[in-house]
């Protein structure tokens, strides 16, 4: 056996190793994501899935009932992307931390307001207590258009407070107007 078979060979070892590294560490977020419930809330869960199903059956839903129901809430969905001019175009989720009192997400969101895209990276922590709380932290805005000085402070301040409702209601305004601003000049061309 020569040199390069040899290599070869490593080299499909360390892929190997590699992957069965990352399937570990999925393994491991998703036991940590199933432990998070005691016996009684996944005994009392189930439970009711087979209560919700069992109503569900009785009622023997047609497909054209289940079809009818996608088409409402289709355009539900579409009602709600022309009113806001959100456009959602992706969007990722990932266990960073699970306890039995906090969980850690990271998320990342993109899409356009309008004719304006943005992205958006963010942890979302969560206290597990009689009253569920959620922490923005980490919040990190990307936007294309940023040639206005305002947006940039803008952007920079929801970023420091981590204030996502605020970007998202001033991010709604200022790309219905920045359309506006943008037909005017257009029509003046």
């Amino acid at each position: 056996m020569d040199k390069s078979d040899f290599q070869a060979y490593e080299d499909e070892i360390q892929a190997l190793e590699e992957e069965i590294r990352l399937l570990t560490e999925k393994y491991e977020e998703i036991r940590q994501e199933s432990t998070f419930f005691s016996d009684e809330e996944i005994l009392k869960s189930i439970k009711s899935f087979q209560k919700e199903t069992q109503r569900e059956t009785e009622g023997h839903e047609s497909l054209s009932d289940l079809k009818a129901q996608l088409e409402s809430l289709e355009t539900n969905l579409s009602f709600l992307m022309e009113f806001t001019g959100f456009h959602f175009t992706s969007h990722s989720k990932k266990t960073v931390e699970k306890t039995r009192n906090r969980t850690v997400q990271k998320h990342r969101l993109s899409g356009k307001c309008h004719s304006l895209s943005f992205q958006l990276e963010f942890q979302l922590e969560m206290q597990n207590s009689e009253k569920v709380s959620a922490v923005v932290s980490d919040l990190s805005i990307i936007m294309e258009s940023r040639e206005d000085s305002n947006v940039s402070k803008f952007v920079s301040s929801a970023e420091e407070h981590g204030d996502l409702l605020t970007f998202f209601r001033s991010l709604s305004t200022y790309a219905e107007w920045y359309e506006h601003r943008r037909h005017t000049f257009l029509h003046f061309k």
